[in-house]
Order: structure tokens, then sequence, then C-alpha cells
């Protein structure tokens, strides 16, 4: 390789750029930007939203929702 007539540079920029992007990717945006914008579930939304998809029957969600707010 011949370091003088600019080709190494641009693709040696390249990958620099490439892998930054790669690891802000892998690191930061799976935790949101800015971080703490995420909105985070409360276990009684979570509850109210399984009663409304069916996946759990009115008696237990009843019995889970005293659980849980006994626990408060």
């Amino acid at each position: 390789m011949h370091y003088t007539d600019g080709h190494f540079w641009g693709m040696h920029f390249f990958w620099w750029i490439f892998w930054i992007v790669i690891l802000i990717w892998v690191f930061i945006l799976p935790y949101g930007i800015p971080p703490g914008k995420r909105k985070k579930e409360k276990p009684l939304e979570i509850l109210k939203n399984r009663y409304a998809k069916g996946e759990i029957s009115k008696k237990e969600y009843e019995e889970a929702k005293r659980t849980l707010k006994s626990k408060s």
C-alpha cells in the first residue's frame, strides 16, 4: 500500500466512521437519547394491558391488582 497517493486515508477514514456508527448503534441507541426519556410502564399499567389483550382472566386481574395495591 502506498500511503502518499491518498487512497489509504480515504478508506481509513471510512472505516473509522463505520466503527463509530456501529458502536453508537449498539451501545447508545437501545437506551434512548437522551437517557431517561424512555417511558417505563408501571406494574399496574402492564397488568391492565395484559387484561385488555385477553392474556389473563378477570379473576386473575383482580387478584393481581389487589396484590399490587397492597405492596404500594
